[in-house]
């Protein structure tokens, strides 16, 4: 059972970062994970017409982190360890999404797989397994 509500992790996630300059979204939450979308501006970009590395690193952290609280609740400090990411494609600049399934979910440690997508594509732009860290409860 999903303890946080796809209203309750948004609004967790904008008092947790107040001041970011772009605010994710969170579009779907439940006991697998959570899918969220970056709202791509021009800010975000990168020569080429693309979205940059950092950007979709972010997202897939974001995406990781929801996904864990969904499960464990409000725990502001639940920490990244680890995150890989295999950038496959170039993404144009557009909105991105981001499913992550959490794949365990221990007493201190967690792991996300992490799949991005430019909105309205099926193909991969990047892949992301991401481990947290979770403080003693």
């Amino acid at each position: 059972m999903a303890l946080m509500t796809i209203p309750e992790l948004q609004e967790f996630l904008v008092n947790a970062f107040p001041d970011s300059p772009s605010t994710l979204i969170v579009e779907d939450a439940g006991e697998w994970g959570a899918r969220l979308r970056l709202p791509v501006t021009k800010a975000h970009g990168r020569p080429g017409g693309t979205v940059s590395g950092p950007a979709l690193m972010g997202l897939a952290d974001g995406a990781a982190w929801l996904s864990i609280l969904t499960q464990i609740g409000p725990v502001a400090l639940a920490v990244t360890t680890s995150l890989h990411i295999d950038f496959l494609r170039k993404p144009p600049l557009a909105d991105v999404l981001a499913h992550g399934q959490i794949l365990k979910l221990g007493k201190s440690l967690a792991v996300v797989d992490v799949s991005l997508r430019a909105d309205g594509t099926d193909e991969l732009v990047a892949k992301a397994q991401v481990t947290y860290s979770i403080p003693p409860r």
